[in-house]
């Protein structure tokens, strides 16, 4: 199946400094086309590895959605960020299909009640799946709205019942270089993971996803667990989750360990405060019109001021970004 991809993003907008470096070592590794690697969001197409669709039920329509157009599926199942399955945005695509998604756990560890090792059957059952309609936005400038399936983080949370030691929330990714070809290569410091504030991960925004338009999540999208923070910056929505622990420090996440200066720990969506490389005052939705795609104003918190502001009164967002 081809599908078509945007054509009005520069490559410079799309890869971060430290991958883009590391580029040419991955291919060779990885074995890829270099023309089209070269321009992963302006290839013409992209060979999509068959998986099998899988809808989700029941799904009630959960709170906080807009009502915004949505992205074409075409484009949120073939344009992402997954660099275990390639560093460009059509790479997951086109290498994805691999993983062996069942059976599937979670390790809950750290500061809670409950450590535990919880099949994903068994997370299912802590909550209904909602479908909730967020705006996502990507540090390089793209922007999507995508109608995620999943169940609040805080459900999770409440429980595995964290001590009174817990203060933030750590997440890891599955690293399997025989499922997941970009691992084999040393461009990030496998496995990827993420962190979140307890605050944050209580809020009711916050979900552990395992599905978008309906459907079960596909591997370039993060199946079958990932988590969707939808103030935040698209790096901070981490992928196939393995492991849930609750820490009292502050962890030190992938890309802040990549790229300190470019990526901080809370990478909150703020258009007055820019990335080193580029504004992130304006930004581009993804699958409307091509070429020309003209840019947006992007709003403070994505646009979720109102429900999450109040998390960081305060604080200095330009020291804390």
């Amino acid at each position: 199946m081809l599908i078509r991809k945007p054509t009005d993003i520069p490559p410079s907008e799309i890869t971060p400094r430290a991958v883009y470096r590391a580029r040419r070592r991955f291919l060779l590794a990885a074995g890829a086309g270099l023309a089209a690697s070269l321009l992963p969001a302006a290839a013409a197409g992209v060979t999509v590895q068959p998986q099998v669709r899988r809808k989700l039920s029941p799904i009630v329509r959960g709170p906080y959605g807009t009502d915004e157009k949505l992205t074409p599926y075409e484009y949120v199942t073939t344009y992402n960020n997954f660099y275990e399955f390639g560093t460009g945005k059509s790479d997951p695509a086109r290498n994805a299909g691999t993983l062996r998604k069942s059976p599937w756990t979670v390790a809950i560890e750290g500061e809670v009640k409950k450590p535990k090792r919880i099949a994903l059957e068994d997370l299912l059952k802590l909550a209904p799946l909602e479908e909730r309609i967020y705006r996502m936005r990507c540090v390089e400038g793209w922007s999507m709205v995508i109608p995620w399936v999943g169940f609040p983080l805080a459900k999770l949370i409440d429980w595995a019942e964290p001590t009174g030691n817990a203060r933030y929330v750590e997440f890891v990714s599955l690293a399997d270089p025989e499922q997941m070809p970009g691992v084999r290569v040393p461009i990030l410091d496998w496995p990827y993971t993420e962190g979140l504030r307890l605050d944050e991960a209580r809020h009711p925004l916050t979900l552990l996803a395992v599905g978008l338009y309906g459907e079960a999540l596909l591997d370039q999208n993060g199946a079958p667990l990932r988590l969707v923070v939808p103030w935040k910056y698209g790096f901070k929505g981490i992928k196939s989750i393995v492991g849930i622990r609750f820490v009292e420090r502050q962890p030190v996440t992938t890309w802040m360990r990549a790229s300190p200066r470019e990526y901080g720990f809370y990478a909150n969506v703020n258009p007055e405060v820019d990335h080193p490389r580029w504004s992130q005052a304006t930004e581009r939705r993804i699958g409307e019109g091509g070429l020309f795609n003209r840019r947006i104003k992007t709003l403070m918190f994505n646009g979720y001021a109102e429900q999450v502001g109040q998390l960081y009164s305060g604080m200095d967002l330009r020291k804390y970004f």
